[in-house]
């Protein structure tokens, strides 16, 4: 084995382990999101969002663009996937 086949084996095994930690990551935040009571949903759908987010550059960093599959898989809903990426904007107290 080269050097070359070495590293690329490594990479792509550090990489599957961090997919794995995120996904169970994402599996907490979805469970967190379903306890959660009704004044407290939308900051836990921002809370999944990010996991959600951290997730999916994961899996594009290893070459896995299409999401759908995992999106089903763990059932994300909707309200979480329009959050995406984006910030909670400032509560008006602020």
């Amino acid at each position: 084995m080269d050097i070359s086949n070495a590293l690329r084996g490594t990479l792509l095994g550090d990489g599957a382990r961090v997919l794995g930690r995120l996904g169970r990551e994402v599996e907490a935040a979805l469970a967190a999101l379903h306890a959660a009571p009704a004044p407290a949903r939308e900051e836990a759908e921002y809370r999944c969002a990010d996991v959600v987010w951290r997730y999916f550059v994961q899996r594009e960093a290893m070459g896995l663009a299409s999401h759908d599959r995992v999106i089903e898989m763990y059932a994300i809903p909707h309200a979480v996937l329009a959050k995406v990426g984006a910030r909670r904007p400032p509560s008006p107290a602020t």
